[in-house]
């Protein structure tokens, strides 16, 4: 189903979504950066920077009460009585990590916890001419319920679910035409990074790259955390039990692999008690651990580790590190 928004259109549109959902829609905060906010009927701002903020954070947050147990003994699980989310102004890095993120806690034994939070939850992709000065976002294809693609004079917009349809039904047909002009553009898009990390990927596998280039990295690393934190693929967290005026609250919190007490066992033991084996670590995961396992990369080329390392060894410099050092 392809649609066509006019500004009117689409403000109509959130005010309507707002009703069924927690609709968060990308705004400016103070410092004039881009972040997913509550839709309060005015603030918007769909064309510009990325968003720093994995978009993943709304459905696995950094503390997430899990249970509490009061005196007497008896568990209570967090109040569900919210309104399902609506996610706006995800283009499509971010949209194929939730779904990566959405495979990883959908296996065996299944994450409750997560999918109380993404089920029926609405996302909407964001696509064409919306990026920074205007540049030239991919459309994701799908991964999300609807996507709205900016032809640099209106919207078209497209459903890929039914839920997705019910929303848009209501508006005008779009250009096919425009949107497979849009689509050709995007397909012959330069994406050197994609390239560079399956070359960085082949060599991890293949077990080209010397322990001695890992001690190089990671003497830069200042073992801050924020590489794992803001990328939008990593699910690893630890527990954490905490007195409250009503009992114990156990929740889970966010673990970096980059962090000494990662796997820190209670004896002391360390099988990655060094900053070596924890930067190859995570690497090695993403590029040939995830590969193994579900069949392609954990990293969706979101570029936010290496926006936020401040040393500069995010995912895209390593690689063209090990490219160039090691590549044939």
């Amino acid at each position: 189903m392809l649609k066509q928004l006019t500004g009117k259109d689409l403000f109509e549109l959130f005010d309507k979504l707002a009703v069924d959902y927690r609709l968060l829609v990308p705004g400016n905060l103070a410092d004039d950066t881009r972040s997913l906010l509550p839709w309060d009927g005015q603030q918007l701002s769909l064309i510009g920077e990325p968003l720093q903020r994995k978009p993943t954070s709304h459905f696995f947050p950094q503390t997430d009460p899990l249970l509490t147990i009061n005196s007497q003994g008896t568990t209570s699980l967090p109040d569900d009585n919210e309104k399902p989310l609506a996610l706006c102004g995800l283009n499509r890095e971010d949209l194929h990590g939730i779904t990566f993120v959405d495979r990883f806690f959908s296996a065996v034994p299944a994450d409750d916890a997560y999918l109380r939070k993404r089920t029926d939850a609405l996302l909407i992709g964001l696509a064409g001419f919306a990026g920074a000065d205007r540049q030239l976002l991919p459309l994701a294809e799908g991964h999300c319920d609807f996507e709205l693609i900016y032809d640099q004079q209106k919207w078209l917009a497209v459903a890929y679910t039914a839920t997705g349809e019910d929303w848009l039904t209501v508006y005008a047909d779009g250009s096919a035409e425009q949107l497979e002009i849009i689509r050709q553009q995007a397909r012959q898009r330069s994406t050197p990074e994609a390239e560079l990390l399956q070359q960085a990927s082949h060599l991890l596998q293949a077990d080209q790259v010397p322990d001695i280039f890992w001690e190089e990295i990671a003497a830069r690393c200042i073992c801050c955390g924020g590489c794992n934190f803001v990328c939008p693929t990593c699910t690893c967290f630890c527990m954490q039990d905490r007195q409250t005026a009503t009992g114990i609250e156990r929740s889970r919190v966010w673990d970096s692999c980059q962090l000494d007490a990662f796997m820190r066992e209670a004896s002391g033991y360390n099988p990655l008690g060094t900053e070596t084996l924890r930067t190859r670590r995570r690497i090695h995961h993403k590029l040939a651990a995830d590969p193994h396992r579900w069949g392609e990369l954990g990293c969706v080329l979101c570029g936010r580790c290496d926006r936020a390392c401040p040393t500069g060894i995010g995912m895209f410099s390593i690689c063209k590190e090990i490219v160039q050092q090691f590549g044939f």
